[in-house]
């Protein structure tokens, strides 16, 4: 009897075959990297400044501004030139720079224990802010004949008034900060039996580190405003000594030495803190970003 082959058996078993245009995968080209804003973005903001000192420049030399008044850009960075090559400039500086990094620490440590105190606990919050807030209202200058009463006219007495100016911005943001936290994330921390340590690093801290960031950059630029006041009680030293004897002299070109040193200082100065805070507020998903 002839064989047969059931139309059941299953089919013979075939060798496999190589990948075929449809099974491979496809190739796709690499993005191309983006360029990062924050790389050239200084660039954009000196754009204006640069342009407005060659307006000041050309009007200086057409003789449009007296020259006894508001003399040139180019005089004015000489006379910093000159200041820095005889080493005057960095006497003036180092000092400046030591009063507001104490009077920074010193203020930004005192409004950082009661902003959170005062934003955590309703009771302080009653018992503290409504002086604070009163005291917050009297002008910078006030302090200074009081300070220099109880204080005399040296090192402490600026330190402590550069530390007014600093406590105030700090104090608002953060207890604000503290105070704006999101109920629900609290109720979810109870729920999950966090401590009240654990709270604090887990929850309130987060949610009030951009404000208290900013509180931070407010309170640094007012400490260099306050910083002249400071250096005008009777300083012997630093770019406020410098710009009154500028003044007293009949020298505007020191006069505005000092204000641009003061400008380039505290810009630099916030531009680090703000580079801190971008670091620490990476996993922020924000408009403008923190990369």
């Amino acid at each position: 009897m002839a064989e047969t082959t059931s139309v059941f058996a299953p089919p013979p078993r075939l060798a496999p075959a190589g990948p075929t245009a449809a099974s491979r995968p496809v190739q796709r080209p690499a993005p191309a990297a983006q360029p990062n804003p924050r790389r050239w973005g200084w660039l954009t903001g000196a754009v204006l400044p640069v342009a407005l000192l060659l307006l000041w420049e050309g009007l200086a030399r057409a003789g449009v501004l007296p020259p006894n008044l508001l003399p040139a850009p180019s005089r004015v960075l000489a006379t910093i030139g000159e200041l820095a090559r005889t080493g005057e400039l960095w006497g003036h500086l180092g000092i400046t720079l030591a009063r507001v990094g104490a009077g920074f620490a010193l203020g930004g440590a005192v409004a950082t224990a009661l902003g959170a105190a005062t934003g955590y606990s309703r009771r302080l919050f009653q018992l503290l802010d409504p002086l604070l807030q009163g005291v917050r209202n009297i002008p910078s200058l006030a302090w200074v004949p009081l300070f220099i009463l109880w204080m005399g006219i040296y090192e402490t007495s600026k330190v402590v008034l550069i530390a007014v100016g600093v406590f105030f911005p700090v104090y608002l943001n953060l207890m604000s900060g503290v105070q704006g936290v999101d109920r629900k994330l609290v109720e979810v921390g109870r729920v999950y039996r966090l401590t009240g340590a654990q709270l604090v690093r887990r929850v309130f801290l987060p949610a009030t580190l951009p404000a208290y960031f900013v509180g931070l950059r407010s309170g640094l630029g007012l400490g260099w405003m306050f910083v002249v006041a400071a250096e005008i009680m009777g300083a012997s030293r630093g770019l406020g000594f410098l710009l009154v004897d500028g003044q007293m002299t009949g020298r505007p070109q020191t006069i505005l030495a000092s204000i641009l040193l003061f400008a380039v200082l505290g810009q630099l100065t916030d531009a680090g803190l703000a580079a801190l805070s971008r670091r620490l507020l990476r996993w922020q998903d924000t408009h403008f970003g923190n990369g």
